[in-house]
C-alpha cells in the first residue's frame, strides 16, 4: 500500500469515526469546547512552544531561526545537558537497559536504584530514601500511607497542587493555615487533638519564589509535639550554601522529619522524585504507598543521571554558589530598573505584571528579542497576579543575564510597565 493510499484510508477512517459519534460524545465535545473558548477569551490559554534542541541556556524553538536564551526552565544547575552526566547515563543504558518493565517489588529493582537511594540519603543526612516516578507521585503516596483518622495534618494554603492532592487522599483531620502565617498555624496546633500532628509546607513556593519560615515552623513543631514535612523541589541541589536546601538556608540541618524532592529539576532535569526520612517510614512506604507499588521503576538512564549529579554535588558547592551570584545580579538590576520582583533571594524571580493579557503579550515580545520566558496567569496563579517567572541557572553567563535584563527594560518601556 502506497503512502498516498494509507493517508486516504486513514482520513476515511477518521471521518467515519466522527460521523458515527453518539449524542453523548457530541455533547462532550461541545461542553469541552465551550470551556476552552472561555479560557481563550479570558486570555489565560496556555500554548506550548516546541523546543527542537536539548534543554540548556541557549535553545532552538520551532518557528524561530535564531538561538534563544532560555530563562524559564527549572534547570537550576545547568546539568540537563552536561556532557559528563549524559555520558554516564548512556553507559547505564548499555549496561542496565532502557527500562525494567516492572514495578519495584516484582522485578524492577536494580543495584543502581539502591545506589541512588543511598546517595540521596547521604546527601540529606537521612536514614533511608524511596524513589518514585516523580515528586508528584511521592506527594501522592506519602500522606495516605502514613496518616490515619487519628492524626492531623496542617498545610500551608499555597502548597503545591501535588501536596494538596496527596493530602486529599488521606483520612487525617485536615487544617489549612494562612500562607507562611505562624500565628494561624500555632492556633491550629494548640487547639487540635490528634495522635500525630504533621506540619506540611513547601520549602520554596514555586510561583512566588518566597521561602517558608522553616526555622520557626520547627520551633512550633517542638513546642506542640508535631512533625515537619517539606517539599524541596525548588531547593534541592542549589539552595543553601552547599545545595542542601531550605534547612541549610536557615542553618537548621536535620530538624525536618521528612523531605520530598525531585530529580527532575536541578538534579539533571530528567525525571523522578523521592521521599527521604526515618527508616521505618521508608519501610512502610515500600509496603503501602500506591504510586510506588503500582508504577514502573525509574528507567536506568534516569537513575544514572541522579547518581552522577549526586556525586558532583557532594564533591563541590561551586554550582550552587554560581546560582546565588547570578540571582543577585538579576534581581538587583531588575529592581533598579523599576520592576517588581517577588520572592526572597531565590533564582525563581517572578516579574509581577498583574494583567494576564499583558503577561502573555510581554512574553511574546521577549521571544522576538531572543529571550524565552513564559507568562503565568490564572489558574496557575491567582486572578490579578499574572507574572513572568524568570528562572536563573548556574549555566547562565553574566552576558546572558545582562542581555535578558536589557530586553526586559526595552519591552517594559514599550508596554508602559516601567518608565
Amino acid at each position: 500500500m502506497s503512502l498516498f493510499t494509507k493517508i486516504i484510508v486513514r482520513d476515511s477512517l477518521v471521518k467515519r469515526s466522527f460521523a458515527s459519534q453518539t449524542a453523548a460524545a457530541t455533547q462532550l465535545r461541545n461542553i469541552l469546547q465551550e470551556q476552552i473558548d472561555g479560557i481563550k477569551k479570558a486570555g489565560t490559554f496556555k500554548s506550548e512552544r516546541v523546543i527542537t534542541s536539548s534543554q540548556k541556556t541557549q535553545i532552538n524553538v520551532s518557528g524561530s531561526d535564531r538561538n534563544i536564551l532560555n530563562f524559564c526552565a527549572n534547570n537550576y544547575l545547568g546539568l540537563a545537558s552536561n556532557p559528563d552526566v549524559i555520558d554516564f547515563s548512556k553507559k547505564a543504558l548499555d549496561r542496565h537497559g532502557a527500562g525494567l518493565s516492572s514495578v519495584r517489588f516484582i522485578c524492577g529493582t536494580q543495584d543502581i536504584h539502591k545506589e541512588l537511594e543511598s546517595k540521596i540519603s547521604k546527601f540529606h543526612g537521612r536514614e533511608d530514601t524511596i524513589l518514585y516516578a516523580s515528586c508528584f507521585d511521592a506527594n501522592a503516596g506519602l500522606f495516605e500511607a502514613m496518616l490515619t483518622p487519628e492524626d492531623a495534618v496542617f498545610s500551608d494554603e499555597l502548597n503545591h497542587a501535588s501536596i494538596i492532592d496527596g493530602i486529599r487522599l488521606c483520612k487525617a483531620k485536615k487544617f489549612r493555615y494562612k500562607h507562611r502565617n505562624l500565628e494561624d498555624l500555632e492556633e491550629m496546633l494548640k487547639t487540635s487533638e490528634a495522635r500525630m500532628k504533621l506540619i506540611v509546607t513547601d520549602g520554596v513556593f514555586s510561583m512566588d519564589g518566597n521561602i517558608a519560615p522553616l526555622d520557626k515552623i520547627c520551633d512550633l513543631a517542638d513546642k506542640y509535639n508535631a512533625l515537619v514535612f517539606i517539599d524541596e523541589c525548588h531547593a534541592t541541589g542549589f539552595f543553601g550554601k552547599t545545595g542542601r536546601g531550605t534547612e541549610e538556608f536557615y542553618n537548621i540541618l536535620g530538624r525536618v522529619d521528612i523531605i520530598n524532592s525531585t530529580l527532575g529539576k536541578a538534579l539533571g532535569g530528567a525525571s523522578g522524585g523521592y521521599t527521604t526520612g526515618p527508616k521505618e517510614l521508608i519501610d512502610l512506604l515500600r509496603q503501602k504507598s500506591r504510586p510506588y507499588l503500582f508504577s514502573n521503576s525509574l528507567p536506568p538512564p534516569v537513575v544514572a543521571t541522579g547518581i552522577k549529579v549526586m556525586d558532583m554535588l557532594m564533591d563541590s558547592d561551586q554550582l550552587s554558589q554560581k546560582v546565588s551570584t547570578n540571582t543577585k545580579r538579576f534581581r538587583e538590576a531588575m529592581t533598579k530598573a523599576g520592576f517588581t520582583i517577588s520572592g526572597q533571594d531565590h533564582p525563581i524571580c517572578p516579574v509581577m505584571l498583574g494583567d494576564a493579557r499583558l503577561a502573555s503579550m510581554f512574553a511574546d515580545e521577549m521571544l522576538k528579542r531572543g529571550i524565552y520566558v513564559i507568562g503565568f496567569s490564572f489558574p496557575v496563579v491567582p486572578h490579578g497576579k499574572a507574572r513572568i517567572r524568570v528562572q536563573i541557572s548556574a549555566a547562565h553567563t553574566t552576558e546572558q543575564i545582562d542581555e535578558c535584563i536589557a530586553a526586559f527594560i526595552e519591552v517594559g518601556k514599550e508596554l508602559k510597565v516601567i518608565s
